[in-house]
């Protein structure tokens, strides 16, 4: 039995989602472990401490963006998936794979950013808006992972 076209598609949308999620949940993770810290000698913080940890929990909703997408141009929610041959599939798989990698790594690093900024913020508060930048700029690169993975999806021709 020949594989199908729709195996590869799906597949590049679970890999940008999983991916995606995968960086998320890591870089979170790092940046919340370190503003427990800070929160213990400083409850008060609480506040600027969220806001650098959810920093990294971007690249999933762009991982999920990309892989919805996806779904979305085969008609899977509308109950009648599109006829996919391999070629369009693997189209579909490597269109994913910018926001895919991309996602991974950058959330991971945006996750030690933030945990930097974060300790930065412990010491000095009143340096909280430089701090965010820093961690933004990481951003920067998933943005444009995901701008290309849109980009890469909209040309395939179903």
């Amino acid at each position: 039995m020949p594989i199908d076209g729709i195996v590869f598609a799906i597949a590049g949308s679970a890999l940008a989602i999983g991916l995606g999620g995968i960086g998320s949940a890591v870089g979170v993770g790092i940046a919340g472990m370190t503003g427990a810290g800070v929160m213990t000698e400083d409850p008060e913080k609480f506040g600027q401490v969220l806001l650098l940890q959810a920093l990294p929990g971007t690249q999933g909703i762009y991982g999920l963006l990309a892989g919805f997408w996806v779904l979305i141009q085969l008609g899977v929610f509308e109950g009648a998936v599109a006829e996919v041959n391999v070629s369009q599939g693997l189209q579909f798989l490597f269109s994913c794979m910018p926001i895919a990698i991309v996602g991974l790594l950058s959330g991971i690093y945006q996750g030690k950013t933030s945990a930097a900024c974060i300790g930065l913020i412990a010491r000095r508060p009143e340096q909280t808006g430089k701090a965010i930048i820093l961690p933004a700029i990481v951003e920067t690169y998933a943005v444009l992972a995901l701008l290309a993975t849109i980009l890469l999806l909209n040309a395939i021709q179903l």
